[in-house]
Formats: structure tokens, C-alpha cells, sequence
């Protein structure tokens, strides 16, 4: 057994999501679990250089997690051959220009999404990589969560029959600043930093409608900016220009409806911050972040509406949890296996800058139905 090294330039990671996910819980997990298993026997071993504007922040990640490699300079990073991989997470409206520089340094991309701002950048990414015959991925990190694994598995055994129509239910109350802290930054809340819980979270809805249920035909979608204001990082007030809510259906091939709630002024009051029920002839389930519960045909109560006296069913305890039955990795860290298997292998990898277009084509979409308060229609998106 041998081990290989592979030089990723991870750009954008002192922010909270480059952090946590995607250098602690993926890249560092990696490296300490002694590399990605591949076909031949061998270890690969990633060896980030972490990149960004502030060096303090390098510095102090790079001691605390073991990494030797930082640097405030992209364009030498670039030029080092030893870096086949360019991963962005930085915020969305600098993410194009990184990944059009990568591409033309014949680097392979991988990144966080949304892709960019607009679904014509998004597509025109799409096609520099393909042109350029370089591998690329987007992060679609909701796949590989637990709960909706198990989802998939009920899916794949035909649990629910014809399935009819699934409601999501996604958010928390993010606090203003004022008398709490906030727990997301402030740039979300502007449209003119790349803010906006449309933009945000329709990438995500749009990889797993897809994935989970079938392609999306038609989108309707209302937003609201329901929080005017708040305070940033630095304890100054500002106007919150972009959506907080978002209140979208969709149709899908077959007739499916889907209905999503996206809100990050909502205080919860369900199994987990995001849960997912599906219906359909043979049975139901709700997936959360983890854990998966159904109720059969068979076991379907029998209420009847009446105000007059108490509920006598305790609707909670009539749902059986699905088993995990397997070992469940940190999805981000599953996904990062996976593109590096990729690179190295030519294992496949499917969600590639083509499917990060589509999430972006979806917020477009839904922005505009808001706007023009009217269903649309989901063109098929090709390169």
C-alpha cells in the first residue's frame, strides 16, 4: 500500500460553512482517517493550501487542524502544479471569477453552490469546463444527509406506490443581532452581496426534487422580506434588502406536487430544522436531517372531525422509524470521497457544474414568478 498526495487549493474556507463542513468535518476527517481508500490498495492523501484575503484567520486554521500549506497570493497557488483541485466556498458573487480563473489554469473544480448569480454565468461555467476537459462537481451536500438516504431507500423499495405530493418545511428564526447574535452572517440578508434565501436555497431544492422525486415542469413562487432589519457583524444597523421567506410549489413530471417552505423567520415547531413528507396510495414518511419515519396503508388511523371533544389520537406514536441498517458518514465528507475518486479513478460523479445550473436556473425561475406573480415553466437546461 502506497500512499498518493493531491494538492486542492481551498478557497473562500474561513467562512463558516468552509470551516466547519467542508475543511474540518471532510478534508481534515480525511486526512486523519488516513486518506480515501482507492481500487489499487493506495491511500490518497489531500494536501490543502488554504486561500483567502485574511491571513490571520489562515494562519490560526492552518496551526489548529495540521495543515502546512496557506497563502493570501490565488495566482501562485494557481501556477503550482502540485494543485490539481480548485474548491470555492467563498460567497456567491465571487465564485465565478475564481472558478473561470481555475479552469484556465487547467484545474479541476469543485465548489459550494449556488454556482454564480445568474443561471447564463452559471451554464457559461458549465461549458468553459467541459470546453477546457476539465473534471467538475458541486457540492450537493442534502443527498447524503441520513434521513433523506432512508427516504431513498423507501422510494427505491416502491413503498409509496404512486407517490401524490410532498411537502418541505426548511428553517429557524435567525436572531436580528440586536439583543442575540445572529447564527447566519450578514451578507444573506442583502440581494446586493448575493443574499436571499431564494437564491440560497432553491439550488438545494432543485438537486433534490430532482434526484428524490423527478424533474421539475413548473414553478410557482412567492418571497417575503420579513425582517427589515438588522444588525451586522461589526454591531452597525443595516436594511435588509434581500427575501428571508420563501413560499414555492412545483409540479413535476407524473403530477407530483411539491409544496416548500423556506424561511429563516420561523420559530420550529416539527421534528427537526428540515423535515420532508411524502405521501402517496401505499403509505407516507417524513425524513428529517437524520432519522426517517412511515405509516403504512395499513396502519393509516381513522380520524374523524370533531371540535366538540379531545383528540383521541396521539398522531405522533402511530409512525414507525425506518432502521439505518448502515453507517451514516458526514455528507459532505461522503460527497468530497466521491470527487476524489473521481479525479484520481475516473469513478463516476454526476453532479457535476451542469446540475449546479440547474439550482441556479430555479432561484432565477423563482425570483421571477414572485415578481410577475405567475407560474412558469423549467426549461430543460443544456450545454
Amino acid at each position: 500500500m502506497a500512499e498518493q498526495k493531491i494538492g486542492i487549493i481551498m478557497n473562500g474556507v474561513t467562512g463558516r460553512m468552509g470551516t466547519n463542513q467542508h475543511l474540518i468535518r471532510s478534508i481534515v476527517a480525511i486526512r486523519e482517517q488516513g486518506g480515501v481508500s482507492l481500487a489499487n490498495g493506495d491511500k490518497l492523501i489531500p494536501d490543502p493550501i488554504l486561500v483567502g484575503r485574511n491571513s490571520n484567520k489562515l494562519e490560526a486554521l492552518a496551526k489548529t487542524y495540521n495543515i502546512e500549506r496557506w497563502s493570501t497570493d490565488l495566482d501562485e497557488a494557481m501556477k503550482d502544479s502540485f494543485n490539481q483541485i480548485y474548491f470555492d466556498s467563498q460567497t456567491t458573487v465571487r465564485r465565478a471569477e475564481g472558478i473561470r480563473q481555475a479552469i484556465k489554469a487547467g484545474k479541476h473544480i469543485y465548489c459550494e453552490k449556488p454556482t454564480a448569480t445568474s443561471v447564463e454565468e452559471s451554464l457559461e461555467l458549465a461549458k468553459l469546463a467541459r470546453d477546457a476537459g476539465v473534471k467538475n462537481g458541486v457540492v450537493q451536500d442534502k443527498l447524503f444527509l441520513p434521513g433523506l438516504l432512508k427516504l431513498k431507500r423507501l422510494i427505491d423499495a416502491g413503498f409509496f406506490g404512486k407517490i401524490l405530493s410532498v411537502r418541505m418545511e426548511f428553517g429557524y428564526w435567525v436572531f436580528e443581532g440586536d439583543w442575540q447574535e445572529g447564527q447566519r452572517p450578514s451578507w444573506n440578508y442583502r440581494e446586493e452581496d448575493g443574499g436571499g434565501i431564494i437564491v440560497d436555497m432553491f439550488a438545494h431544492w432543485r438537486y433534490v426534487i430532482d434526484n428524490l422525486f423527478g424533474p421539475i415542469r413548473t414553478v410557482s413562487c412567492l418571497g417575503a422580506t420579513h425582517i427589515s432589519e438588522r444588525i451586522d457583524e461589526q454591531g452597525e444597523k443595516y436594511q435588509c434588502t434581500a427575501d428571508d421567506a420563501a413560499y414555492g410549489t412545483f409540479e413535476l413530471d407524473g403530477g407530483i406536487v411539491v409544496q416548500a417552505n423556506s424561511s429563516w423567520a420561523v420559530r420550529v415547531n416539527r421534528d427537526d430544522l428540515l423535515t420532508i413528507q411524502v405521501d402517496g396510495t401505499e403509505g407516507s414518511a417524513v425524513a428529517g436531517l437524520r432519522d426517517c419515519k412511515t405509516q403504512h396503508r395499513v396502519n393509516t388511523p381513522k380520524p374523524v372531525w370533531n371540535p366538540d371533544i379531545e383528540n383521541p389520537h396521539d398522531f405522533q406514536a402511530q409512525w414507525e422509524e425506518v432502521p439505518d441498517n448502515q453507517f451514516f458518514d458526514n455528507g459532505f465528507k461522503v460527497q468530497w470521497e466521491l470527487f476524489l475518486k473521481h479525479i484520481v479513478e475516473d469513478q463516476p460523479f454526476e453532479w457535476d457544474l451542469l446540475e449546479g445550473a440547474k439550482g441556479t436556473q430555479l432561484s432565477d425561475l423563482g425570483l421571477q414568478s414572485w415578481k410577475e406573480r405567475r407560474w412558469l415553466d423549467v426549461p430543460e437546461l443544456k450545454i
